[in-house]
């Protein structure tokens, strides 16, 4: 299969050449985003620059390889830094995110950047700014989101990896729309700063959209690696894990009913019984269980840290544009949940931390019992385009929030997203607890749109995601892009 790492050889072994390979990736970018509107630059000429200011380039992991990254977070100096927002249009980096440089540093030179909803706060990628993004499976759907132009170009065979980012799902949620392996690694593995060293208080972190599980290892030891300064660190044993002998009897709980009592489709369903089915005759021991946490109490504790997040970065905007942001600066949800957050008190802030570390506990409590956690990934397959996930009444009452108050905004807020949650229920605790997770890419519903199912494991253990992803890679097969499947 013509994966990162094939591309990688070919490059090591001169049987492409960078410039050939940029030239490939390039024009396939161009010619399918008018379908796609997958990125939205292409920077080639930097791409050539930082190419040859790299020494020994081709003794690295991935050798040079072309890759895009998002446009949201992952910096480059003098690139655009948008966010996908209107009101930073025209806002350029002033430096190098440590993610980019790590990138680099393993061989990956940046070419491109992909499409983002406005500052990656949906589960679909429809920003004003640059459009919506279609899903290759069928181009009546989304590629889900946040990182949804990265999985369009690597679902469309552009690119057969791009970096990605998640803080809620947003590399695993396009991951099962896209039939693509998407991880998200334990919180503190990968780079931060020198900005925005927190990430949504450690919800987020950037990894990547891949195609075959080597990647996915080479990428994450390759990428593995904190500054000093970092606020969250990385466990000892998740360092030294990718050493130890594999399991050969893994224990695996499953987890089917959505957390929060929402409607789960019937081949969400099938994917995750099929996947059980398939675990129980590799010898592996499988246990259906309740959820172990709450998960609605989760969600909304979610929702209130995204509007403290957000009106702490919109005070920092407000200040160097020396005015005082407007409904007209950004889109309508994103004011919602500014307004959110300017009523949000320090003690609901606190508390709501409070919840996530309890969380945490819970869950690394399970893991004591579990090695895995299986449930899907999704509830159901992508939206199609024209489906409305909200409603005129919650946009009207977006228009006058700034007049509500913290709890009425909250329950706003909450019916905001209750739509889009309903069809991603799954992604979130990973992010709020610190756990790895990783979705694989596993089923294909009768109407042609992949499905993926997700692992869950405690803090710092991606060699058991590993293991259980090249298990389901070599003896279930998994359901990739049509472009994969012919190479």
């Amino acid at each position: 299969m013509k994966d990162a790492t094939y591309w990688a050889e070919k490059l090591r072994k001169k049987e492409v050449s960078f410039s050939e390979l940029l030239g490939v990736f390039s024009e396939q970018a161009r010619l399918r985003n008018s379908v796609l509107n997958a990125f939205v630059s292409t920077m080639e000429q930097d791409a050539v620059q930082e190419y040859q200011n790299q020494a020994n380039i081709l003794e690295r992991p991935f050798a040079g390889l072309p890759i895009p990254l998002k446009m949201l977070g992952q910096e480059k100096k003098g690139w655009l830094n948008t966010s996908g927002s209107k009101l930073l249009r025209e806002h350029r980096s002033n430096q190098t995110s440590y993610f980019t440089k790590r990138l680099i540093k393993n061989g990956l030179i940046p070419f491109a950047q992909t499409n983002v909803p406005e500052f990656g706060f949906k589960n679909i990628t429809d920003a004003e700014i640059y459009g919506l993004v279609k899903n290759p499976w069928n181009l009546d759907h989304y590629s889900g989101g946040s990182s949804g132009g990265a999985a369009s170009a690597v679902a469309e065979g552009i690119v057969p990896l791009a970096a990605a980012s998640d803080g809620g799902g947003s590399i695993r949620i396009p991951a099962s729309f896209c039939g693509l392996i998407g991880l998200k690694p334990s919180r503190g593995t990968m780079p931060v700063g020198p900005s925005g060293w927190r990430g949504w208080q450690g919800a987020s972190i950037d990894f990547a959209l891949t195609v075959s599980m080597r990647d996915t290892e080479r990428l994450f030891y390759g990428m593995r690696g904190i500054a000093s300064a970092a606020p969250y660190q990385a466990s000892k044993i998740e360092w030294q894990q990718h050493t130890a002998a594999q399991k050969k009897e893994l224990k695996i709980a499953v987890i089917i009913d959505s957390p929060i009592d929402s409607e789960v489709s019937p081949e969400a369903v099938k994917a995750v019984e099929a996947a059980r089915d398939f675990l129980i005759k590799q010898h592996h021991q499988v246990e259906m269980i309740s959820y172990p946490v709450n998960g609605r109490q989760l969600i909304n504790s979610y929702y209130l840290m995204n509007g403290g997040e957000t009106a702490a970065m919109f005070a920092g905007i407000e200040k160097n544009l020396a005015r005082p942001l407007e409904i007209n600066d950004m889109e309508l949800m994103t004011w919602g949940i500014y307004q959110y957050g300017r009523k949000i008190s320090a003690a609901h802030y606190i508390q709501t931390l409070n919840e996530w570390d309890q969380a945490a506990y819970q869950m690394e409590e399970l893991f004591t019992r579990y090695d895995l956690l299986l449930t899907p990934t999704t509830a159901s397959t992508a939206p199609k385009l024209t489906e409305d996930l909200q409603s005129p009444e919650i946009r009207d009452g977006l228009t006058v929030s700034s007049s509500l108050s913290e709890n009425e905004l909250a329950k706003l807020v909450e019916r905001m997203f209750e739509k889009s949650l309903r069809i991603t229920p799954y992604t979130q605790l990973a992010n709020l607890t610190g756990q790895p997770a990783i979705s694989l890419p596993t089923a294909v519903t009768e109407k042609g749109l992949p499905l993926g199912i997700q692992f869950t494991a405690a803090r710092g253990r991606e060699d058991l995601l590993f293991q259980v992803g090249k298990l389901f890679e070599e003896k279930y097969g998994f359901c990739l892009p049509a472009h994969y499947q012919k190479n």
